[in-house]
């Protein structure tokens, strides 16, 4: 018995061990229009079948108002909505929240967090998505590896409800 609990640890030990973690950097632009609405947004990852992998965060509306409930307008982010809204009830612990005032934020997530926690190691897609009332919807989409066994960085750049969206991937 001692000597098989001494193999089974030596094996662990021996497994290379991945851990992961993502930082996004999302910029929200300051535009000069009559009526502004800050912009609700999904962040998530799709695998290479193109069918969304994990919810990493949502942006939206929290509060009650005359309208009702900011889940009304959840179906207005129509990729990340096909692909995974519907089949969600909000609110998500540790996904959704309060929309976000134009500046620039940063998301962190790492491999024990619950959204990356069951992620298959692969290729995937960060797609950002984010759609303003009386304004307009952006998607911007950044390759990554997962687990990273190196750094990894992507970008892509916005031309009205986002700006500039940062990826950076390390072990």
């Amino acid at each position: 018995m001692r000597v098989q609990l001494t193999i089974a640890l030596g094996t662990l030990l021996a497994a290379p061990a991945y851990a992961g973690e993502l930082a996004i950097d999302i910029e929200i632009p300051q535009l000069r229009v009559a009526e502004y609405h800050r912009p609700y947004v999904a962040v998530w990852l799709e695998g290479a079948d193109g069918k969304a992998a994990a919810d990493l965060s949502v942006w939206y509306m929290m509060k009650d108002t005359a309208e009702g409930h900011g889940i009304k307008w959840l179906p207005d982010l129509r990729q990340w909505w096909r692909k995974s809204g519907r089949t969600l009830e909000v609110p998500v612990d540790g996904v959704t929240g309060p929309t976000r005032p134009a500046g620039k934020h940063r998301l962190r997530f790492d491999d024990g967090m619950p959204q990356l926690a069951d992620l298959a190691p692969g290729e995937y897609v960060l797609v950002v998505e984010a759609v303003r009332e009386v304004g307009g919807r952006e998607l911007l989409k950044i390759p990554l590896t997962w687990p990273a066994r190196a750094s990894q960085s992507g970008r892509a750049q916005g031309e009205s409800e986002l700006g500039a969206v940062a990826l950076s991937v390390r072990p």
